[in-house]
């Protein structure tokens, strides 16, 4: 069948005309433009039309988790030593049972005040409220920094890789390839870097100076720069858009 869609190759899978930049991807069993990875959280694959909303997503969450964990390092210590004072306190409660001969030889206190001492220490310096909400505090610190931790990790990955206007594949593609050609005496290049800028500004879609903040600090549903089937390649080392 004839097809006006520009490929460089034919799934072997699909067995219909693959473009530049598209692989198949085994658990969605279809082709994806511009496929970054199957992300098994989100239960689908980034690609070209998602790519912008994944990073964004795990830019603004790192953020928001290094806010919670900066911000809430003092609630945690301050919870973490008053369940530390706790774990004290229940300690120093726990005592030996004396019955019989300590009655008489004076080692437990008469009934009045040994009525007083058990209603004293019957009530406990936090309730079970106070309890929860010290060790809330103490899994929320956890969570966040170990999530900005993980999370932040992943986002300079990806940050790094768009700045050389790559995908995770195609790192690996383009690494082999790299490799290969070093041994000829030759260097490879990235047909799909535009130049760290460009390549930012393709990535979220930046066409005039007020867009970084209308389309990169501010959610926006505007669609990804081309149309994910025929790419520039090797273009001229000028703004693309001159912003």
């Amino acid at each position: 069948m004839k097809t006006d869609v520009p490929f460089v190759s034919v799934c072997k899978k699909c067995i219909i005309p693959k473009p530049a930049r598209s692989h198949h991807c085994g658990i969605c069993k279809t082709c994806i433009l511009k496929m970054d990875h199957h992300c098994p959280w989100l239960n689908n694959c980034v690609g070209h039309f998602n790519h912008r909303y994944f990073f964004s997503f795990c830019l603004f969450l790192t953020l928001g988790c290094m806010y919670c964990s900066v911000s809430g390092r003092h609630l945690f210590i301050d919870a973490y030593n008053t369940i530390d004072q706790l774990k004290h306190l229940e300690a120093e409660k726990q005592g030996v049972p004396v019955t019989g001969i300590g009655l008489l030889i004076g080692i437990v206190p008469s009934a009045g005040v040994a009525g007083k001492a058990v209603q004293e220490v019957s009530q406990p310096p936090y309730t079970y409220k106070d309890r929860m909400f010290h060790k809330s505090v103490i899994y929320m610190w956890v969570l966040t920094s170990t999530v900005s931790v993980a999370l932040g990790a992943l986002t300079l990955w990806h940050a790094l890789l768009i700045t050389r206007g790559e995908t995770s594949i195609e790192r690996h593609i383009n690494g082999k390839e790299a490799k290969r050609l070093a041994k000829r005496g030759r260097v490879y290049r990235n047909p799909f870097s535009y130049g760290k800028l460009n390549n930012w500004k393709v990535f979220f879609g930046v066409e005039k100076r007020s867009h970084w903040l209308t389309r990169v600090l501010l959610p926006s549903g505007h669609a990804p720069y081309g149309d994910g089937l025929t790419w520039d390649i090797y273009p001229l080392k000028k703004d693309m858009m001159p912003v």
